[in-house]
């Protein structure tokens, strides 16, 4: 990956770890479902209006936003509320790095190079050695929810490679008008209208502006600039940058929510980072960049650049 693209993948898990503490401060007001809708209602809104008409398949647009809003961030914000802290979820969210792996092996044919192999699973030495430090102490539903909105996220990365958007941005928009219906209904059946009515009700200017962030920075401008990474490189090499989540979000919390910062997490994130720089590093070939949905096959050798690094 080139200097600028690794500094935009890590400036993107900055603000998503920033981000649940975020999202932590906002369940102690919304119930977790109805949160949920609302971050993707004002994400879309009036983006929706502003991007112009999709410029990929329905049924890419629609996978990703099942996948991504309504599983991945329905299940993570449920797992949040019932007790998983925000340290915590955003190091076990990261596993979704070997399900994005391994469902891109089999849908996509990326085979991981071996230094990609050493770096997961050293990154993943990290994570272990989190959660001996703070998973006997967590709520295990919580877990197991949160594990499961990994493998949601995996499957998201895969469909928006597969999907091969034009324009990212474009993309994001439309892909978050999609949860946002199933999710209010969710929330009607699960957490009862009377709980979102009173939420709703109760909003003020520190709900409001977490619904803002979690909305447009982490959603639009963090998942934007995510799927045009995905875009431009394998998801394989791509998606161990989020392995660099927990190391901001543990270090927010601590920070912000008094959450622990045991001597454990501190070697877990050194070993995020070596994990992460291990997989980041370039290959020996190249990648030929994808071309939009109806463009001609070229006949002969690329043009001098038209390769991606």
């Amino acid at each position: 990956m080139r200097p600028a693209h690794i500094a935009l993948a890590v400036t993107v898990a900055a603000v998503w770890g920033v981000n649940f503490v975020v999202i932590e401060i906002a369940l102690d007001h919304f119930p977790p479902l109805l949160f949920s809708a609302l971050r993707f209602l004002v994400a879309a809104v009036p983006a929706v209006f502003l991007v112009g008409r999709p410029k990929v398949a329905w049924k890419w647009i629609i996978g990703v936003g099942l996948a991504l809003g309504v599983g991945k961030f329905g299940l993570l914000f449920i797992g949040m509320d019932i007790g998983m802290d925000a340290g915590f979820s955003s190091l076990v969210l990261q596993i979704q790095a070997v399900f994005t792996a391994l469902i891109a092996a089999v849908f996509l044919a990326e085979r991981p190079r071996p230094v990609q192999l050493l770096g997961m699973t050293v990154a993943l030495g990290g994570i272990a050695l989190a959660a001996v430090d703070a998973g006997a102490s967590g709520p295990l539903l919580g877990f197991v929810l949160v594990l499961a909105a990994a493998v949601c996220w995996g499957v998201s990365n895969v469909l928006t490679r597969k999907a091969a958007a034009p324009d990212a941005m474009n993309f994001m928009v439309w892909v978050c008008t999609v949860p946002v219906l199933p999710l209010l209904v969710l929330s009607l059946i699960f957490e009862g209208p009377r709980a979102d009515l009173d939420a709703l009700r109760g909003v003020d200017w520190g709900t409001a502006g977490a619904v803002v962030f979690v909305a447009w920075v982490s959603t639009v401008l963090g998942f934007g600039a995510w799927s045009a990474l995905l875009q431009r490189y394998p998801a394989s090499s791509v998606a161990p940058f989020a392995l660099l989540v927990p190391v901001f979000g543990m270090s927010s919390a601590a920070l912000f929510r008094s959450e622990p910062l045991t001597l454990l997490r501190l070697l877990a994130a050194l070993l995020l980072v070596a994990g992460v720089a291990l997989t980041s590093l370039p290959s020996r070939t190249r990648t030929k960049p994808i071309p939009p949905p109806g463009a001609p096959t070229p006949a002969g050798p690329p043009p001098v650049g038209a390769v991606r690094h």
